[in-house]
């Protein structure tokens, strides 16, 4: 079958990628990105995620990222949740989502966190979160001030102009956001008390944007069953730094999932 290449979800279209068993067939995983990052930027992870479980993939650039619509700005202090209150819901409905697990990495692990604490969705039966944040630290914002000064003065926005429409528009709405003085005070944690499926945390251990904490913020408030993976030589994306280790990490959560649901006799 020949998917969208994009969709409409937040009233935005969306670029888009459906990789392997229809939904009908297979559980599904969707891929949130970054803070800066777009659909091409997981390159072939998502391939291989699919090769390696034998689950379907989405995959999509949010508004503001990659060749997708522009975002209105500047963005609300607040953008994760409303991504994942208002937006992500459409997306699971437009894609025609049956079962399956939400993957994030950076702000896309606190948009899934954030669903799956706020938003009444069966189909969703597990979360892999990468490099989650649930609050500020201050090294994590230190390294986003750098990251300002670096966009400003060398060839970061050249090299961002290869996967977003509008490089300066992408890097000011995630950048202006977390450096607003407002900001030092954002706090989700209390999300995590909602959950009521498992959870795969992975983190590097030389994670630059934030430290263990978060991690830890996981496993205390979690009612539901939290594994973790905690990566040296690795930083803030695991699964570019560290593909095999990840890959092999969600292919055994996501099958320990599925010999759960099929021992359970009212497993949907």
């Amino acid at each position: 079958m020949n998917w969208p290449k994009e969709i409409t979800a937040g009233g935005k279209r969306l670029e888009c990628r459906r990789l392997g068993p229809q939904p009908g067939e297979a559980p599904t995983v969707v891929l949130l990105h970054e803070g800066l990052g777009a659909m091409a930027l997981w390159r072939d992870f998502p391939e291989r995620l699919a090769a390696a479980t034998g689950w379907g993939v989405f995959v999509y650039s949010r508004a503001g990222y990659g060749q997708s619509e522009a975002a209105d700005l500047p963005r609300p202090l607040d953008y994760m949740t409303r991504e994942a209150t208002e937006v992500l819901p459409e997306v699971l409905e437009t894609i025609g989502f049956e079962r399956g697990v939400l993957m994030g990495h950076s702000d896309g692990a606190t948009i899934a966190a954030e669903y799956a604490g706020s938003v009444e969705d069966f189909r969703v039966r597990g979360l892999i979160l990468e490099a989650p944040h649930f609050f500020t630290e201050t090294m994590g914002l230190a390294e986003i001030a750098r990251a300002r000064e670096v966009f400003a003065t060398g060839d970061f926005k050249a090299k961002m102009a290869k996967y977003h429409d509008d490089p300066e528009a992408t890097f000011r709405g995630w950048n202006d956001a977390w450096l607003d003085p407002k900001f030092k005070s954002w706090h989700v944690g209390e999300v995590i008390d909602y959950w009521r499926v498992p959870c795969l945390a992975i983190q590097g251990a030389q994670d630059q944007y934030g430290t263990l904490a978060q991690i830890r913020e996981i496993e205390e408030r979690s009612y539901a069953p939290v594994e973790t993976l905690v990566l040296d030589d690795c930083r803030h994306a695991p699964h570019a730094d560290q593909a095999e280790a990840v890959l092999a990490a969600c292919a055994e959560f996501l099958a320990r999932l599925e010999r759960i649901e099929a021992a359970e006799p009212d497993a949907a």
